[in-house]
């Protein structure tokens, strides 16, 4: 893998359907949902709550060979009943498995349908949110700062309100609510970006510290 190949890391629900893409090098997209980035040199899985010990984080990756649309009734034809069987899919074929020395794990319970990332971040990730490449090089800044302070952020953050559902690029998930950082707040200057990392971690600590694990307060 070289350092800008395209990675399109999916998720994975169902061991059965990982099952199926190790028996037969292939994994299936609906087109109606399809991402943009179908063209990655390198497909990686995340997997859910159903992989057990291994749920998630990302284990595997391949090299994608190429894909073709079809039906699902062509990917599946014993199951010509199914209900969405004439329905268009991606059919992405892949190369031989690969496990990575270490797993890119999520450190709280997280969704995500697909992210876009490249090849020198897939490979110095540990964390989930150290794969997103969205948001532009002041998110990546102030996310490493406060990592360095001992501060994992949540990259773009799903957020849920009465009024609607919004994206925030940058979220801190404390014992005491959350703080939320958008892109304009950020400093441009390293002087100002640390002052206002050093800030973000002084509100932190007054919201009880951030959460390690499982869900946070969504207030």
């Amino acid at each position: 893998m070289y350092p800008d190949d395209r990675v399109l890391v999916a998720y994975m629900p169902d061991p059965a359907d990982f099952d199926l893409l190790r028996r037969e090098g292939w994994y299936r997209i609906p087109a109606k949902s399809a991402p943009k980035g179908l063209y990655a040199e390198y497909f990686a899985f995340y997997f859910g709550r159903r992989f057990g010990a291994e749920k998630w984080a990302v284990h595997y990756y391949a090299e994608r060979l190429g894909h073709e649309l079809v039906t699902r009734l062509e990917l599946f034809p014993d199951q010509p009943d199914h209900p969405r069987a004439a329905e268009a899919y991606y059919k992405v074929q892949l190369g031989p498995l690969q496990k990575l020395a270490r797993p890119i794990v999520s450190l709280r319970w997280r969704r995500v349908l697909f992210i876009h990332t490249t090849g020198d971040r897939f490979e110095t990730a540990v964390e989930l949110n150290d794969l997103f490449v969205s948001g532009g090089d002041l998110i990546d800044r102030l996310y490493i700062a406060l990592k360095d302070r001992g501060i994992q952020a949540e990259r773009n953050y799903r957020v849920r309100e009465a009024a609607g559902v919004y994206v925030a690029p940058l979220a801190v998930l404390c014992r005491d609510g959350r703080i939320e950082i958008s892109q304009t707040q950020i400093p441009q200057t390293k002087a100002e970006l640390n002052r206002f990392a050093d800030k973000i971690a002084a509100e932190t600590a007054a919201k009880g510290g951030q959460t390690v694990t499982g869900k946070a307060s969504n207030r």
